[in-house]
């Protein structure tokens, strides 16, 4: 039994003697090289990943998207390609049920977006706006009174041209 331990342990020291690699040895002018990379690899510590510092673009002129339904407000600040720098819903600030529609959450909701469009440097805007809730002239009167100078005001509600056939009458 003691037989059979003390080979294993012979057997590992084997092992860790062939891991050990021998040393580079060159000959001519730059002999000296092995070991002044063995200190500097002794010196060096491992890198630590750098972090990307974020670049903030400067945006002065974007578009503010506004989508009023009769269930909710949601307010969507971008550059003029249309990439997305801030939005906010009503649910986003924590409004429930019929509140959500509102002219009042509507406000807050400008408020909201504005203050995280700041950053950018955001001064003239675009202003297109989408739907037939109540929140649409108190989003927009909003936007002006947060020192934004609107250049334009587009409604781009999806309005049908004759589309689907409308139901049959009811019979009663």
């Amino acid at each position: 039994m003691s037989k059979e331990p003390e080979k294993k342990i012979e057997e590992k020291k084997k092992v860790e003697k062939s891991d050990e690699k021998p040393e580079a040895v060159s000959i001519g002018e730059n002999s000296e090289k092995p070991e002044a990379e063995k200190e500097e690899k002794k010196d060096e510590k491992p890198a630590a990943p750098k972090k990307k510092k974020k670049i903030r673009r400067q945006v002065l002129r974007g578009q503010a998207h506004i989508q009023c339904t009769y269930n909710n407000t949601m307010v969507a600040f971008s550059d003029m390609s249309g990439k997305i720098l801030a939005w906010s819903s009503a649910g986003s600030l924590g409004f429930k049920g019929a509140k959500k529609a509102t002219p009042y959450a509507a406000t807050q909701i400008v408020n909201s977006v504005s203050e995280k469009v700041a950053k950018y440097g955001l001064k003239e805007i675009e202003v297109f706006v989408k739907g037939v809730g109540s929140g649409r002239e108190a989003s927009i009167r909003a936007l002006a009174n947060n020192d934004f100078e609107i250049i334009s005001i587009k409604d781009i509600t999806p309005i049908p041209h004759n589309g689907c056939r409308p139901r049959k009458p009811r019979r009663v």
